[in-house]
């Protein structure tokens, strides 16, 4: 049997689209500056500013048919209330990269090192999800805005999401150095643009030249009075504005030397741009009098308040779009790596933990693109339809994080000076500051914590459920994933006496679907095996068995060829049934089956070839003592123009020759034997 080789023929293509491979050497090059670090990572962050506020608003306006328009004041000491959140994870993320001493340390390595197995799974599934619904919800956003501004757009917003999906995951296969330049633009343009509108409408204020905005039509499906479970439903709604605060701390290993530093520094700056954004856009809101509306976003209004409908509105409103749809790009570098982690633990599929031409981890990548391109299809890329499911994972992960550095530190105050103690697959040294630390991470578990809760209470009944379902499910995934991983070895590992290899008698078979140069090399490397072998050929076609054996007779002439029936033009259980046969005859035999394989050098020669020989090796693999070897033949186009001979002769011809043959010894009588 032969088969055609598949290669790579789309090699050129994706040398086109993802760059030249890097070799492992090139990775130290392939870190990035503090600037490019904080595009990659914070651009999810920064872009939840720009509907953080709208989504307090929206919840608030339940309550404006009984409170009236004052009840959107309360947003402000939400917003402070979140800020202060904020700064609490931000100094608590400082203190975690600091004591990992530049390795990576996001939810799950630190639940890994400090709290145990299942607490890290638990992270570890918290965080691949809410990245995955941070690029369905960052996409289905910015494409909702250009729909907005494109009518036409309106009814093909899931085309244009999965469009976005898929420039995107090209983008990010180049790698982290490169995706962070590209994706650094936008991420700028967005954070200076907003910046520039909330420093023009804080002049406006204060000169008495700020008008509230006008033409707004609010829209409330429900309506309720104020209380307290409506505000902390606000400041749950809120809190998406500290959705990738941990991105960083997962990313901690792209920056450069010296990592711990640059990415303590980052995680700063964007703490202090974040807190900024947020207060300023819920603050000038209150002041523009802007109103929750499905025909115009909050920071439209604001612009259009600040700016007027001119240039500056119009770009304003392009930095918003363009960073939602950037935000995914966080996801996009930190889901890969996160995986990577859990796939090294053996959770997940170990391919995911190797690195693709472009030293990212490609399968990673293209992993959250196809989860993320199923979310947007089944929501139809509906933002209000995915946001109930969002961050409830991110606080998960927080809660996890700082208690596991919390455990981390009553171990180092154990400690003397000088001494270091072993926590998981990291160190932990003394350090005088323990107790500072303690605090700090303390309080950054208990409010994540009280968020949380907060969170699964509020948001329960609208989407949150199916988080709080699909977490311990991927937990259970982990589970079993692992499982295997353990069983495989368990069944692969040798005693510790030394095994002594024993020879086995072996039968080899040759199995044979044409006779040509290809089937010349097979049986040369049949025989230079020293062992008896045998021909065998399937019978699955009547003209073409007939031919073969006449073939084989006149231009091999060694062996005698097995002639497997096939009534039902079967190939692969004839050769198995025959293979079966031989095992039973001998309890200790290998039999070993070689097969050719014609390499073609074109990817449309290869498409004019079948490709039978990959269901009879699945197949033979799956039986005990069965060998399975492939023989190649580079056949090259200028061989079939130099060698006309090798096209197969057909049944009449060769009926006809043989008949020639018969006329010239004289001897009509003899059956051809194909006859």
């Amino acid at each position: 049997m032969s088969r055609v080789l598949l290669g790579t023929p789309f090699e050129p293509i994706k040398r086109v689209l993802i760059g030249r491979p890097l070799r492992t050497e090139e990775a130290p090059h392939q870190a990035v500056s503090n600037p490019v670090g904080l595009a990659v990572f914070a651009s999810d962050a920064l872009s939840s500013t720009a509907y953080a506020t709208q989504e307090i608003l929206i919840v608030l306006a339940s309550a404006f048919a009984v409170a009236g328009v004052g009840v959107f004041r309360i947003s402000i000491p939400i917003a402070i209330a979140i800020t202060l959140v904020l700064g609490v994870l931000i100094i608590s993320y400082r203190q975690t990269i600091k004591a990992y001493n530049g390795a990576s340390c996001g939810a799950y390595v630190v639940a890994r090192d400090n709290l145990g197995v299942f607490p890290s799974q638990i992270a570890g599934a918290a965080l691949l999800v809410d990245y995955v619904l941070t690029v369905a919800v960052s996409i289905s956003s910015g494409v909702d805005q250009v729909a907005s501004a494109i009518p036409v757009l309106r009814g093909r917003e899931v085309l244009v999401a999965i469009a976005a999906i898929l420039i995107m995951t090209l983008i990010n296969l180049r790698g982290v150095k490169e995706s962070g330049r590209i994706f650094a633009v936008p991420t700028y343009f967005f954070v200076g643009m907003t910046l520039l509108t909330l420093v023009t409408g804080a002049f406006k204020f204060f000169t008495g030249q700020l008008t509230p905005v006008e033409n707004v039509h609010m829209v409330t499906h429900t309506t309720e009075p104020l209380s307290l479970f409506l505000i902390l439903y606000a400041f749950s709604s809120g809190c998406t504005a500290l959705t990738g605060i941990e991105a960083i701390s997962d990313g901690v290993q792209n920056f450069k030397e010296p990592r711990g530093k640059n990415a303590a520094l980052t995680i700063s700056v964007m703490g202090l741009l974040l807190g900024s954004l947020f207060m300023g856009i819920t603050l000038l809101a209150n002041q523009v009098q802007a109103l929750p509306s499905e025909e115009e976003t909050i920071i439209s209004q604001i612009a259009r308040a600040v700016f007027g409908s001119g240039m500056l509105y119009g770009l304003q409103i392009t930095a918003t779009t363009i960073i939602l749809i950037m935000a995914a790009n966080t996801a996009y570098a930190d889901f890969p790596r996160i995986a990577a982690f859990v796939a090294g633990d053996s959770f997940l599929p170990r391919q995911l933990a190797i690195r693709g031409s472009r030293l990212v981890y490609s399968g990673g990548i293209l992993t959250l693109a196809v989860a993320a391109s199923v979310l947007i299809i089944v929501f139809n890329a509906r933002t209000t339809s995915l946001i109930p499911l969002y961050a409830i994972g991110v606080f998960m992960c927080f809660t996890l994080s700082q208690s596991g550095m919390v455990r981390r530190w009553l171990e180092v105050s154990k400690l003397k000076p000088g001494e270091s103690v072993k926590m998981g697959q990291s160190m932990a040294a003394y350090d005088p500051r323990w107790r500072r630390n303690l605090i700090i991470n303390g309080a950054g578990a208990v409010l994540s914590l009280v968020v949380l809760v907060i969170f699964a209470i509020t948001k329960f009944t609208h989407g949150a459920w199916i988080t709080l379902l699909v977490i311990p499910a991927m937990v259970l995934v982990f589970h079993r994933v692992h499982k295997h991983y353990r069983d495989v070895a368990r069944i692969l590992s040798l005693s510790k006496e030394r095994v002594k290899p024993t020879p086995h008698p072996v039968r080899t078979i040759v199995l044979v679907d044409d006779v040509h140069r290809g089937t010349v090399r097979v049986v040369d490397f049949a025989k230079s095996l020293g062992h008896p072998w045998t021909p065998v050929h399937v019978d699955y076609n009547d003209r073409k068995t007939h031919i073969v054996q006449q073939k084989w007779r006149e231009r091999i002439g060694e062996g005698e060829l097995v002639i497997l029936p096939s009534p039902y033009r079967r190939l692969v259980e004839p050769i198995v049934d025959y293979v079966k046969a031989e095992l039973e005859k001998d309890p200790n035999l290998f039999v070993h089956v070689i097969m050719g394989q014609l390499v073609m050098d074109t990817p449309w020669a290869r498409a004019l070839h079948s490709n039978n020989a990959l269901g009879i090796m699945s197949a033979l693999q799956a039986i005990d003592r069965v060998i399975v070897t492939d023989v190649p033949y580079q056949l090259h186009g200028e061989d079939v123009e130099l060698y006309p001979e090798n096209e197969p002769e057909s049944y009449e011809q060769m009926k006809e020759r043989e008949q020639q043959q018969k006329r010239q010894r004289g001897d009509e009588t003899i059956e051809s034997g194909i006859g």
